[in-house]
């Protein structure tokens, strides 16, 4: 049995924010079995690292003893999260929704205890609540209300669209709170209205409104913004396990122990251990090492983190090519092409422009060996070499 102080703290790591703390510390006392919701909208098939601090969260909840629901937004998907967005969010088909939905389920499992967590849908609900419903829950909240949301306001002020639907959208996340019975509410800081609007309507209910937990946002490899696709920083967790340990050991020193506070399943004590040793002069790339075999490990195999570990010094330390390397045939009507645009071709890089960027920082490779400094360099009919990008992307190309 974990005692209240280590519980609490353990809850407290990496939280940004908790409200209120003391309801927070009332109902853990208490010793009920509280009901922890977090929700995700199945918007793309894949999560990534970013997605995991909020499961992580819940693991942590979960074996502490508590309920974790993990809210599939099957409902609010189709409707399109406005958070931190400058347009109207393109909602999802149904059929999408219910794809990704089922993919999501899948790897949270990969953290979360199966047997122990609730899976629920907010369609369930609010295809109950009907079109009846919906109005008298949207006659509870004004337009100047949900303008003082930020990125409404900025729209608004912008003179940028605001679809009526994205109003209901914290409404909705709020009335999941309703519908479950919410204890606490776990989500990310740029979530705080949402997470709040469940407070607001609880009360209305006449339920006990929920505790807030809010997580920071995890910056991605370029440790600057937030994990996303979009911006191409993220790791997912269904990456091939050579790409992740790649991945992981591309992020800075700095940014690697708050990886290891989001995510690591090492205790807080531990994690102060390991700083304490760089502190003594081991090389923080060993600690990184570590983790990134944690996190290959967590999400494929330990086999996967071990060989990948072997991999990554075979081919970084000692500059070695990988085993396999993709092969790709570039089919060009002339007798010859720049060697920008067959990178570009290749997929090793999204433009030309990159890639004339990339030779002229040095980051292009033939065969392993020889470095490109000529982005103008002309590149056979016939031939087959093997491309290299940057650290990890490879290719063998035949230009026919």
């Amino acid at each position: 049995m974990v005692d209240f102080e280590t519980a609490l703290a353990e809850i407290k790591r990496g939280a940004e924010e908790i409200l209120i703390e003391d309801e927070l510390k009332e109902r853990l006392k208490s010793g009920k079995k509280l009901k922890i919701k977090a929700g995700f909208d199945p918007t793309a098939p894949d999560l990534h690292l970013g997605h995991t601090v909020l499961i992580n969260k819940m693991k942590t909840f979960q074996d502490l003893g508590h309920e974790v629901i993990f809210l599939i937004g099957d409902f609010t998907g189709m409707i399109g999260d406005p958070t931190g967005k400058n347009v109207t969010r393109k909602p999802l088909t149904r059929e999408d929704v219910l794809a990704n939905a089922e993919t999501y389920k899948e790897q949270v499992f990969k953290i979360l205890d199966p047997a122990k967590t609730t899976v629920a849908f907010n369609s369930t609900w609010m295809e109950q609540l009907g079109s009846a419903g919906m109005i008298k829950l949207a006659a509870r909240q004004t337009v100047a209300r949900m303008l003082e949301r930020d990125d409404f306001k900025k729209r608004y002020a912008g003179g940028q669209a605001i679809a009526i639907h994205e109003f209901l959208y914290p409404l909705v996340q709020g009335w999941d709170s309703v519908a479950l019975e919410a204890d606490v509410e776990l989500g990310g800081t740029d979530q705080r209205f949402n997470l709040l609007m469940g407070r607001e309507l609880q009360k209305d209910e006449g339920q006990k409104p929920q505790t807030v937990l809010m997580m920071p946002l995890l910056e991605g490899t370029d440790g600057v913004q937030k994990m996303s696709k979009s911006l191409g920083n993220y790791i997912g967790i269904t990456d091939a396990p050579n790409d992740m340990f790649g991945k992981v050991m591309s992020i800075s020193d700095e940014l690697m122990w708050r990886y290891y506070e989001l995510l690591s399943a090492l205790s807080i004590e531990e994690i102060e251990g390991l700083k304490q040793e760089v502190a003594n002069g081991r090389n923080p790339r060993d600690i990184k090492i570590d983790f990134a075999k944690e996190m290959i490990a967590r999400f494929h195999s330990e086999g996967d983190a071990e060989a990948a570990h072997q991999d990554f010094i075979k081919r970084f330390q000692k500059n070695a090519l990988p085993d396999e390397i993709p092969e790709v045939t570039i089919t060009i009507d002339e007798d010859s092409t720049m060697i920008s645009q067959l990178l570009k071709e290749a997929g090793l890089v999204a433009s030309t422009s990159e890639a004339m960027r990339m030779i002229k920082q040095g980051a292009v490779k033939l065969n392993g060996e020889e470095k490109v400094t000529d982005s103008k360099l002309v590149i056979e009919k016939g031939s087959t070499q093997i491309y290299q990008v940057g650290k990890r992307k490879f290719a063998k190309v035949t230009v026919s």
